[in-house]
């Protein structure tokens, strides 16, 4: 039978616990699971509610910080200190499991030695509304070579994982090492990314894996200011897969000059948009367009540009009516479209 470890960060997030460790430990039947409570020096009722759910189940462990680590020290002291099963799943305590998910990923996981982690389509659901309804029955397994999945990745220039539904080999974990504390908003990002450079991807078809809560406490949420930071999170956790699996890596100029064109053209896109939908008020568009030139010297020649500067000859107040009628307007929608298609479908 396999072991899973399963580390639950907590920092006032105690009212979801009860549903998160349930989803682990009352819904992933034949696996032997154990799980660990970690609460980051909660100042509200979060480390009493855990230990409450530990002293029902002997499969459940609890820390509690005294003071307050932060969330990267919090996701390395599970990962790296504790965790022992033959995987290891960082679960956030607002998140929660699809049931079998774990069954499925393990099953993968198990047949395919040669990769190292496996994911699969979360569902999301907005805090507060009732969970959608998931797929559960039959399901398949792809298998990805590690570095086509990571070029796939500099090639987009950002990720296509959420985090709770993903399962990892414990041996893998350790090798490779924690969380960087230099990327607090992107290093879930430079973790895959880092783990398909030692291994293949596992992906999990036809099922879906976990529950994502999107409420306004969301790191990954970004607000118009947050799109900066956003861009130059992801860029830096590019840079640090390059340096640290530079060995690797043969052909890094090539993949640092795909993910910079890629930050870019999106910086870029960010940019026109805001005269699209009339936010230029509060969308930074200068800064947007400085950045693209960081990451590429030569942004000018880029077909993103030529649109913003129509859009600037058009005029912020114009453009909102007139984008209908704009060729690059409407080749965004369709983009946009295929986009999210794409991502239901595959994950990938």
């Amino acid at each position: 039978m396999s072991s899973v470890s399963v580390v639950i960060p907590c920092y006032k997030y105690g009212h979801f616990l009860a549903d998160c460790v349930r989803s682990v430990l009352d819904e992933q039947p034949g696996l032997d699971v154990r799980v660990l409570i970690i609460d980051d020096a909660s100042p509200d009722d979060s480390a009493e509610a855990a230990l409450k759910l530990a002293a029902s189940d002997p499969r459940i462990e609890v820390r509690v910080h005294e003071q307050n680590r932060g969330h990267i020290a919090t996701y390395n002291e599970g990962l790296l200190e504790w965790a022992d099963g033959d995987y290891v799943v960082l679960l956030s305590a607002d998140d929660r499991l699809v049931p079998g998910a774990l069954v499925r990923a393990v099953a993968l996981l198990d047949a395919h030695p040669e990769a190292g982690f496996a994911y699969g389509r979360p569902l999301r659901f907005q805090h507060g509304g009732p969970l959608p309804r998931a797929r559960t029955g039959e399901s398949g397994a792809v298998v990805y070579p590690g570095h086509w999945w990571l070029e796939r990745r500099f090639r987009e220039g950002s990720g296509c994982i959420t985090s709770p539904e993903v399962v990892v080999r414990t041996s893998l974990q350790r090798e490779v090492g924690g969380y960087d504390p230099e990327l607090p908003h992107a290093g879930d990002i430079e973790m895959w990314m880092r783990l398909a450079a030692h291994a293949d991807v596992g992906y999990v078809s036809g099922a879906d894996q976990a529950y994502y809560r999107v409420h306004g406490n969301n790191m990954s949420t970004t607000d118009f200011g947050g799109q900066l930071d956003d861009i130059r999170q992801r860029r830096a956790a590019f840079g640090a897969v390059l340096d640290k699996c530079a060995d690797r890596l043969p052909q890094a100029d090539r993949l640092s000059a795909l993910v910079n064109t890629s930050l870019a053209r999106q910086a870029l896109r960010r940019a026109y948009r805001a005269y699209d939908r009339g936010r230029t008020d509060v969308v930074p568009v200068d800064e947007l367009l400085a950045l693209a030139r960081e990451c590429r010297p030569d942004a000018e020649t880029l077909p993103e540009y030529r649109a913003l500067r129509l859009r600037r000859r058009i005029g912020a107040r114009t453009m909102p009516y007139l984008q209908p009628l704009v060729l690059s307007a409407v080749r965004d929608r369709i983009r946009e479209w295929f986009w999210w298609r794409s991502w239901q479908r595959r994950g990938i």
